[in-house]
């Protein structure tokens, strides 16, 4: 049975009755810039690289869409900086894109030209125990020996690079602690390696290995192998979707909460906070494209099945900033490297480095946790471990402060290996129009702007039907 109307009342929650049953009116306004109710065939909650693809190509079929945010801007993990000290930019979270027409199309609809990759305009990397603040004596990153070897194991499993498609039963080794299937297949030397491209993954050598294959993915190393890697020219990733926030205009409802979902066989209702008032979201279909914890989904009518889904997720922790120093050579970047450490990894809580952006005096800052931690304490341990380059003598940094911080939690969203063995994911893919409401995100792939496009729009046919 559909929403009622008593149900559509309801919902509307502090707008007023008589206002409810106003806008609830046949012909009543539709627009997001006015009136309580808006009508659309599809509600995207989520703003975010695979939130803002989806809406755009549900315009392209046809479909009205409202995109509901809860942050002020479009572009979730995708941010650029701009400096107003030298007027260079630098971005911020997502940095590269892979070489795809689906890609190149994107970018090419709002006008945002791309490049080559080249880098960050580095010339050399230090490698640095931020613990001390030292040195390491002797190191240099092996060489990488074992990646054909690594090339190899991800060709057998090309459906990782495609989403969570697993076969039954799911290949044993795939569920091993990273470190475990490291050693079985002797990737040791590509260790610090696929622990710097795998940012954000917390304990890479404790991590089921599905989800290190995924993130270091066959279109990863292909990529870069290839030297095809892709940059906005202007040096501004965030253009994309500042050009996509004008394009939807009042249909994109930023800095807005979802307080409320009901989903009816014929219609959803979707009671959200804006800055402007209470809005009610009517529409045939849901996309969600945040992280789908128990938690995002406060005040939806999960039934039993999504419940039991959802709750199996956790997640790792990941920060993002950009620093504002002197003392450290221009185009040296600082990579951090355990002197005592299994495979000389990085320590967590702590830098994955210190990297350079191109623009004079900003250094990009990564910083992981195996656990929880608050932005303040993060914070105060990444202007702690710049400073202790200078106390040990390294290099006489000048910090004059973060000129951008991020916290980009949850990150990573993962399940046991029990879980998976069990078919997590076969169950998590069964979900896509239970209740008229699909997914795409991270946590049905991976985190990968240009993986995320090409999931979504394999997806597309089935919120378009």
């Amino acid at each position: 049975m559909g929403v009622t109307r008593k149900d559509a009342l309801r919902i509307l929650g502090g707008t007023g009755v008589a206002a409810a049953a106003a806008a609830l009116a046949p012909g009543s306004a539709a627009s997001a810039s006015g009136g309580g109710v808006i009508r659309r065939d599809v509600c995207v909650i989520g703003g975010g690289a695979s939130g803002t693809y989806a809406a755009v190509r549900l315009r392209d079929l046809g479909h009205s869409v409202a995109l509901v945010e809860r942050a002020g801007r479009l572009g979730g993990h995708t941010e650029t900086y701009h400096d107003p000290v030298t007027g260079g930019s630098t971005d911020i979270g997502v940095l590269i894109y892979h070489d795809q027409q689906l890609v190149r199309d994107f970018f090419d609809r709002f006008d945002v030209p791309l490049a080559p990759y080249t880098g960050q305009g580095g010339t050399s990397n230090s490698y640095v125990d931020f613990r001390t603040g030292e040195i390491v004596p002797g190191y240099t990153p092996p060489a990488p020996a074992a990646l054909p070897a690594y090339i190899a194991l991800l060709q057998q499993y090309p459906y990782l690079d495609q989403g969570f498609a697993l076969p039954d039963p799911v290949p044993a080794e795939l569920l091993l602690p990273f470190g475990e299937f490291m050693r079985l297949h002797q990737l040791e030397s590509i260790a610090q390696m696929i622990f710097g491209y795998a940012q954000g993954l917390g304990d890479v050598l404790r991590i089921p290995a599905i989800y290190v294959l995924k993130n270091v993915s066959l279109s990863v190393i292909n990529s870069v192998l290839s030297g095809s890697l892709l940059i906005t020219e202007r040096r501004d990733n965030g253009e994309l979707y500042e050009k996509a926030t004008a394009y939807f205009g009042g249909d994109a409802l930023l800095g807005a909460t979802v307080r409320q979902v009901h989903r009816g066989s014929r219609q959803i209702h979707v009671r959200v906070a804006t800055p402007q008032g209470p809005r009610v979201i009517q529409c045939r279909k849901l996309v969600i494209t945040v992280p789908p914890l128990l938690s995002t989904f406060d005040g939806f009518d999960l039934d039993g099945t999504e419940r039991a889904i959802f709750g199996r997720f956790g997640y790792h922790h990941y920060w993002t900033a950009v620093a504002r120093l002197g003392g450290i050579p221009a185009g040296v970047s600082l990579v951090n490297v355990g002197a005592d450490t299994p495979y000389n990894l990085a320590p967590l809580p702590g830098f994955y480095g210190l990297t350079v952006t191109g623009v004079p005096d900003l250094w990009g800052v990564k910083y992981g946790a195996t656990g929880p931690l608050s932005d303040s304490a993060v914070r105060a341990a990444i202007v702690a471990d710049i400073r202790r380059l200078r106390t040990a003598g390294t290099y006489p940094v000048e910090f004059a402060g973060l000129e951008v911080f991020k916290a980009h939690n949850p990150f990573e969203l993962v399940v046991r290996p029990g879980d998976i063995a069990r078919g997590f994911y076969r169950r998590l893919y069964d979900l896509q129009g239970r209740n008229n409401t699909f997914y795409t995100g991270a946590a049905f792939h991976t985190h990968d702007s240009s993986l995320l496009w090409r999931f979504t729009e394999e997806l597309l046919p089935r919120i378009a039907a």
